[in-house]
């Protein structure tokens, strides 16, 4: 996919704008035409949340039946071989990153069942963001989700619809070099930060065939206040939107405490694996654990 940074685009012109941003909601280009036509509407555009903010006050502020039409313009999930050349680009490669271009016999009979009784139900199609998602999570939503209201499912839709275009943007366009990740160690036995912890971060790639290999990225160890040596673990060029894992080397951090908690000959906890994922390239991820010989938690912090 052709990208493009976002100082390019305030230099463009509002109908070059249009035009570059017409597919990030499903065939509805009124979105974009709404957002940026007017001579100056993407001069003040500092981040890539400001263009999506942008488009999606558009779709907040459209009529019910507009909004209904967005909907319908989205194709079904696992669409048969014949219907492929319906789909959009951005479509066709969302389904195949889950997958869903690559059913058995059996799962899209499956599917195409399941489908045509939620678009009988609601009179628009099932709409889930795909991309990071697999077969098995697109129908345990399908059939969860087909049990709710109308006005429930139209808004969960709209929902989908929004993280769909938000996941179109951060492919489309270059995002500015401010994000960065951060962690920070606590131990919770001892009260104390996790000093001298060594820590390990990993990039979850996939291949062709959607098979997931462990890219190491770096090795890392806390210091006197828990936190990382040397600052960010990733930052500028390195910061990108995708899955990671920290592996926590909680074993051999408590071996080193005089605590009573820690004599069992076979540690309860050992290597701690901490996976979580990069939405927002502009943003700031802090990733960090608090940790005892046999409990740990995660959130993300700020």
């Amino acid at each position: 996919m052709t990208t493009i940074n976002l100082s390019d685009i305030r230099d463009l012109q509002p109908s070059e704008v249009v035009s570059l941003l017409s597919g990030i909601y499903e065939h509805s280009s009124w979105v974009a035409e709404r957002a940026f036509m007017d001579e100056n509407s993407s001069s003040s555009l500092e981040s890539i949340n400001d263009i999506f903010q942008s488009m999606k006050q558009v779709v907040e502020s459209a009529s019910v039946d507009e909004k209904l039409k967005l909907l319908r313009e989205h194709p079904d999930l696992c669409t048969r071989a014949s219907c492929v050349g319906k789909l959009t680009n951005s479509s066709r490669e969302e389904q195949s990153k889950a997958g869903l271009d690559r059913l058995t016999p059996e799962e899209l009979s499956e599917f195409t069942a399941d489908n045509a009784q939620y678009r009988e139900k609601f009179g628009f199609p099932f709409i889930l963001a795909v991309r990071n998602a697999t077969k098995h999570t697109v129908l345990g939503a399908l059939r969860s989700r087909v049990k709710n209201s109308y006005e429930t499912e139209f808004h969960a839709c709209l929902a989908q619809v929004h993280k769909i275009a938000w996941m179109r943007l951060i492919q489309l366009i270059v995002p500015k070099k401010h994000g960065f990740l951060t962690c920070h160690v606590l131990d919770t036995a001892n009260g104390s930060p996790a000093q001298k912890m060594s820590i390990e971060l990993f990039r979850v790639c996939k291949d062709n065939n959607n098979a997931e290999t462990m890219e190491f990225v770096s090795e890392f160890q806390t210091n006197d206040d828990g936190r990382l040596e040397g600052g960010p673990a990733l930052k500028g060029e390195a910061f990108k939107v995708g899955v990671y894992q920290w592996v926590f080397h909680v074993g051999d951090y408590f071996a080193t405490k005089s605590n009573l908690l820690t004599t069992c000959g076979t540690p309860f906890l050992d290597k701690v694996p901490v996976r979580f994922g990069i939405d927002d390239p502009e943003s700031h991820y802090h990733v960090p654990l608090l940790v005892s010989p046999y409990s740990y938690s995660t959130y993300r912090g700020s």
